[in-house]
């Protein structure tokens, strides 16, 4: 990367590296660290700072400039969350163009803001909020046509350590896709590795190459690098020759501190002047040498420590040469001419010449120089004739040569008024001339008309009134003695027609049809003529008009008006005009008829009312004696002919008188109509009145509702249901005169709640609900029926018996049912439909409860009743092996015992049953030898006494040889350290399944430690399958007893995370020991003692396995009784102020229409900040509309009886002289049939139980 630029610009760009395609310095920059023998690239988390600057063009034109940064970026370090803001403002011709980008190449997110700010000139990106991905170093690039300057800065991204280790237990719980994993030979090419990465990256490579004691490592890594740091200093790149032009800038870098030497004499940079420096940027050094010129081309050098190393600096002398040409000048006599030329390098020994001869600085002639030593400009002041002549730039044996031309003063044109004064003057060069005045070649004689003046060098011809006449060339003609030639010098004088100006103007004029009118303005000037125009067109033939002029007074006469004459009127002269309109009143203003309008709620209302009005007058709208605005739902216009009223949305609060007033300078009138918006009724009014309940009869009164919804109502709907019930059942409805209703649908003792509902032609209206009412005296349900009893067992059936209840509740018991369940479900099901009259049942089935009922109702069912199973004997498969099966069963609870079973079998691909023996089984149980592997089998059994054999009962499903773990082993073990660990796991299968462990069924360590914590897995497996089961053991031991009792406890933790600590105290008057309070930590507040009281405490350490040792105080502790003998701290004054926040922000609200929204937050801030209420931009604070109260820091904003027009933005916002803080939220009102807004809520809802699931 080649480094070169201009003396001016490193004066304020210190330690930077600029870029150039053209030039010839190379200079290369890395921060690098040595391990071993590698060089290794690290990236610093240390701030960076880089400025760099690429041109495209050597040569730039004088008043042009690279871009140059006036204020720099600066480097950044922030907490996660919050924002960044990096400034620049530039300056460069042409206008430089800034972009953004980052140095990984990683784009900006959309998030990131880039704005220009205009009232300060600068260019800001903006990071918010910021993540750990956002640590970054950010090149800001300013462009234009001759170079690109690049500043680099950094920005740190600081994580809590709190979010760090979230972020650890989440790659815990939720472990990443497993990837292949590299491979390294040993822990040193590991530490190898995690060297050469950033440390955000450690425990990622670690994951990636297997490495799992990732604290180890990191641990050995910090050795490694403490090692790295103390090594001997090496040279981690050695310096590169340079070549560079003279009078620029060059920048040598080396990683550590040195000593330069300029051949073999070290620099004394600090007494340079400036000429030397040695900048530093992290790990990196440059020497800078300014003003290169040719004595700077040697070998630099530069020692560390007991290494040397050396670089040439070449200086090129570029050719001296003109940048451009010198370009000749004319000016006016009297003015400063500029000539300007720039070189291609500095030379002390340029020179400006007139006429040959040298110019020096002086009042004459101002000579300057750029700051850059390569521009140089001559001013020549008050140039006069003898200025003129050839201008060079001379340097060396290059020579530059120009004109300069003064034009000297002439006449010059003049343009005047008529009878106002005209002046011709011009400056001569000499006093004793002769002069003569010419107008148009003819000689001007002294007199009344002109006036010739001639006073030193200067002549003037002056007429004080000009006419029309006066209009010509002029010439003024100088002689001198000795002298025969004519010096002459000519300018034209053009005399204008004055312009007139309007001294009284035309007025509207209002006349009815016939009548006389007139149209008058009155100018200035009586010469002046003018023309009149109606409707922008010329007067010439309209018929019973007269034009009128009279001095300067000019009408227009209308002796008959008519609506022929209506229009507008202009009368226009030279210079001026004026215009005014001539209204024919014979129009009469009128307001249409209007009709009522009528729409339903939720549509549009469109409310048209025509008019023939001119001119056309002024519309208002009222609704309801209020003057209507334009909002968000309503809508104004007005046409030629029609004025338009539109409402959309429309709510049943719109329905009203509409008033529209049209006005002009005619009148007024206005127009009456009616907006009926039509919606369901308002529920009935108050609350229901009884006027009967008995057990047979409910008669019941209401009243009618408040609002009929614009349509009569029709009818009245009555629905009940009984309490406890979710659906309501229609009774009756009645006409809309009848407010009353009776219902004999009805039981006595029920309690009841009623519905009652208004209808009209748009539907029902929301219910009026009463309370809940009994039907006569209240009656309650029967109490508990006894546990049922099992009676009798047989094949087909099960026979319960039970007692009544002790309690009817006040009716007799009607019946009971029966309910059954299996023995390992929680589902009741109904045996009987109807209820039971007596106390015994029989059925097929498990368990069973009773439950009573009368009038009332069921009651609570009894105590489930013990298991009870029906079936005949086959129980169940109690074995199976690779070639046997063993069958279990019982003998049949009812009829003659049997004397014997026949066991039948047949296998799966068969049809046919076969006799498992010749002779009956004697017992309840056999073995089944002889069977293929792997082959399924079905078997039944039948019962034998004398009377026969009985019917057989088939197992439900066929029997293969497998294996499972049949006894439920526990999940979890705490053992005792020392003690031994005996993991018991019985298990079957056919054939027999291979054990994965030691000592075939059991797990056995005969002394545990600590490190034996951990999951046991027992695992089975056979050709058919496998079966595990996982026990996790945690390894525990007493805790250890506490140590070093005082009042400020330093206690070790022990060495079980689920330890705590007992604290026991006891006053020393007693031997007795109470448990004050238990603790996880190692330090504990008493409260509570009484002053003066000598008290003794123990702490004792408890975990699974046991207590610890007790830990006894030695001393007695007490409080003491006098607060003067405790040495207080001195009170230092805090000061308390700070600026409001929000302790809990507004929250968004959905509300009904009609309803009322409460909105709250509480805020902190010393003083007492400020609170204003905002809905979107307006403030609404001292709105008498909203209710608003504001008590120890809790706002309460209170919107009553919301409508649509609510819906919006609300924001508090607080503040005092520390500062400001706003919360805001959004108010949705919706209407009930505002489907969308139901759905949303919904959704809403779902999510939120989702969560909470």
């Amino acid at each position: 990367m080649a480094t070169m630029y201009h003396q001016q610009m490193m004066q304020e760009h210190v330690s930077m590296e600029f870029s150039s395609s053209s030039t010839h310095v190379q200079t290369f920059s890395q921060t690098t660290k040595i391990v071993g023998e590698e060089v290794v690239t690290r990236k610093s988390s240390s701030t960076v700072e880089l400025f760099s600057l690429v041109t495209r063009s050597s040569d730039i034109p004088a008043g042009e400039s690279v871009p140059e940064f006036v204020e720099k970026p600066q480097p950044m370090t922030a907490p996660e969350g919050d924002k960044a803001v990096f400034r620049v403002r530039v300056q460069g011709n042409p206008k430089p163009s800034i972009s953004w980008k980052s140095e990984s190449g990683i784009p900006i997110e959309e998030s990131a803001k880039i704005v220009y700010d205009s009232v300060n000139k600068e260019h800001v990106l903006k990071l918010e909020p910021l993540t750990s991905d956002d640590s970054d170093n950010y090149k800001c690039i300013a462009s234009n046509e001759h170079a690109d300057a690049i500043y680099t800065v950094s920005l740190l991204v600081k994580v809590s350590q709190e979010k760090m280790d979230f972020k650890k237990m989440l790659k815990k719980r939720a472990p990443p896709a497993p990837k292949k994993q590299k491979k390294v030979a040993n822990e040193k090419e590991m530490l190898e590795t995690l060297s050469k990465v950033p440390k955000k990256d450690f425990e990622k490579v670690c994951m990636e190459y297997g490495f799992t004691d990732f604290p180890g490592l990191l641990k050995k890594l910090k050795e490694m690098k403490k090692k790295v740091e103390v090594e001997a200093i090496r040279i981690l790149k050695p310096l590169e020759d340079m070549e560079t032009k003279v009078d620029t800038t060059v920048l040598k870098d080396t990683n550590t501190k040195m000593i330069w030497l300029k051949g073999t004499e070290p620099l004394r940079i600090q007494y340079s002047l400036g000429k030397y420096d040695v900048k530093q940027m992290g790990t990196k050094y440059m020497l800078v040498i300014t003003n290169v010129n040719m004595n700077d081309a040697s070998i630099y050098s530069l020692s560390v420590g007991d290494k040397r190393m050396s670089a040439e600096l070449i200086v090129l002398d570029e050719p001296l040469k003109f940048l451009g040409d010198l370009k000749p000048q004319k000016v006016t006599e009297r003015q400063t001419a500029v000539f300007e030329i720039r070189l291609s390098k500095k030379d002390p020994n340029f020179v400006w010449k007139f006429n040959g001869k040298e110019l020096k600085r002086d009042d004459k002639y101002e000579i300057t120089v750029s700051e850059d030593g390569l521009t140089h400009t001559l001013k020549i002041k008050d140039a006069r004739l003898s200025d003129s002549g050839e201008f060079s730039a001379q340097v060396g044996n290059l020579e530059q040569k120009a004109q300069l031309t003064i034009d000297h003063d002439t006449l010059k044109i003049v343009r005047v008024k008529e009878r106002s004064r005209a002046c011709l003057e011009c400056e001569l060069t000499s006093k004793d001339v002769t002069l003569h005045w010419k107008k148009d070649g003819q000689l001007l004689a002294h007199g009344t008309k002109y006036s010739m003046n001639h006073e030193g060098k200067r002549a003037e011809l002056i007429t004080d009134d000009a006419q029309l006449s006066d209009d010509g060339e002029y010439t003024v003609v100088a002689m001198q003695d000795g002298d025969p030639t004519e010096y002459y010098s000519t300018a034209t004088v053009t005399v204008d027609e004055p312009l007139a100006t309007v001294k009284s103007g035309m007025s509207d004029v209002r006349a009815a049809t016939g009548s006389p009118a007139e149209l008058c303005v009155v100018l200035n000037d009586e010469k002046v003529e003018g023309v009149w125009l109606k409707d922008g067109k010329g007067i010439t033939d309209l018929p019973g008009v007269q034009i009128v002029k009279q001095g300067a007074v000019h009408k227009l006469i209308f002796p008959n008006t008519g609506p022929e004459h209506e229009g507008k009127y202009m009368f226009r002269a030279k210079g001026a005009e004026s215009e005014a309109s001539l209204f024919i009143a014979g129009m009469v203003l009128e307001a249409l008829a209007a009709h009522p309008v009528t729409v339903k709620v939720g549509h549009t209302a469109h409310i048209e009312v025509p008019f023939r009005a001119k001119p056309l007058p002024k519309v208002t709208w009222y609704k309801d004696s209020m003057e209507v605005t334009e909002e968000e739902r309503v809508s104004m216009e007005r046409g030629e002919d029609q004025a338009l009223l539109t409402i959309t949305k429309c709510v049943l609060e719109d329905s009203g008188l509409v008033l529209l007033k049209c006005k002009n300078d005619h009148g007024s009138v206005t127009a009456t109509l009616h907006l009926n918006v039509l919606d369901c009724p308002k529920p009935p009014q108050g609350k229901v009145e009884f006027l009967e309940l008995s057990g047979s009869c409910v008669h019941m009164k209401w009243k009618a509702p408040k609002d009929n919804g614009g349509r009569p109502v029709t009818q009245f709907i009555a629905e009940q249901r009984a309490v406890g019930k979710k659906s309501w059942i229609k009774i009756g409805e009645v006409d809309s005169k009848v407010t009353n209703f009776s219902t004999n649908k009805v039981e006595e003792g029920k309690a009841y709640q009623f519905l009652i509902l208004a209808v009209n032609s748009e539907g029902a209206s929301d219910p009026l609900e009463t309370d809940e009412v009994f039907a006569g005296n209240p009656i309650e349900p029967p109490g508990l029926a006894s546990q049922p009893q099992v009676a009798d067992v047989t094949k087909e059936a099960v026979t319960i018996t039970w007692n009544a209840p002790t309690q009817d509740g006040g009716t007799p018991v009607l019946g009971y049912m029966v309910e059954r369940r299996k023995k390992s479900s929680n589902l009741w099901v109904p045996v009987n439909k109807d209820p039971i009259q007596g106390t015994k049942y029989t059925v097929d089935e498990y368990e069973f409860r009773v439950i009573a009922v009368n009038k009332a109702g069921p009651g609570h069912p009894s105590m489930p009743s013990s298991s009870v199973v029906a079936k005949d004997p086959i129980k169940h498969v109690s074995d199976s092996s690779n070639s046997s099966i063993s069958l279990g069963w019982r003998e049949p609870a009812e009829g003659d015992p049997p004397s014997g079973y026949i066991l039948e079998m047949r296998a799966e691909d068969s049809k046919e049953w076969s006799k498992c023996t010749k002779i009956p089984i004697s017992g309840t149980c056999y073995t089944m030898g002889g069977l293929t592997e792997r082959q399924k089998y079905f078997f039944r059994i039948r019962a034998v006494n004398e009377a026969g054999v009985g019917e057989p009962v088939e197992l439900d499903e066929g029997v293969r040889a497998m294996f499972d773990l049949s006894a439920r082993l526990k999940s979890h073990m705490v053992v005792r350290v020392g003690t031994a660990l005996c993991i018991h796991a019985a298990f079957s299968g056919s054939p027999p399944p291979d054990v994965i462990c030691k000592n075939h069924s059991q797990f056995l360590i005969n002394s545990t430690k600590r490190s034996d914590s951990g999951v046991y897995r027992l695992l089975l497996q056979n050709e058919f399958g496998e079966a595990h089961y996982n026990i996790h053991v945690r390894v525990a031991d007493f805790p250890r007893p506490p140590t070093n009792l005082q009042l400020f406890e330093e206690v070790p933790n022990t060495e079980d995370g689920e330890a705590h600590y007992v604290i026991m105290k006891r006053d020393a008057s007693t031997a007795t020991w109470y448990t004050a309070e238990r603790v996880f930590s190692n330090k504990y507040t008493v409260t509570g003692l009484l002053p003066g009281r000598k008290c003794y405490f123990r702490v004792v350490a408890r975990n699974e396995i046991g207590d610890s040792e007790p830990l006894d105080s030695r001393d007695t502790w007490l409080v003491n009784k006098d607060p003067s003998d405790a040495k207080l701290k001195p009170y230092e004054q805090k000061d308390w102020r700070h600026a409001p926040r929000f302790l809990t922000p507004l929250k968004p609200h959905t509300v009904l229409r009609g309803q009322d929204c409460t909105m709250t937050c509480a805020f902190l801030g010393n003083p007492r900040p400020t609170v204003t209420l905002y809905k979107g931009d307006v403030n609404i604070t001292a709105n008498s509309k909203f209710w608003y109260n504001c008590t120890s820091g809790v706002c309460t904003l209170v919107i009553p009886t919301c409508t649509l027009k609510d819906s919006g933005d609300y924001s508090v916002l607080v503040g005092n002289d520390l500062g400001k803080h706003r919360s805001s939220c959004t108010l949705t009102v919706y209407d009930k049939d505002d489907k969308s807004i139901l759905v949303s809520l919904t959704e809403s809802l779902q999510k939120k139980s989702k969560h909470l699931m």
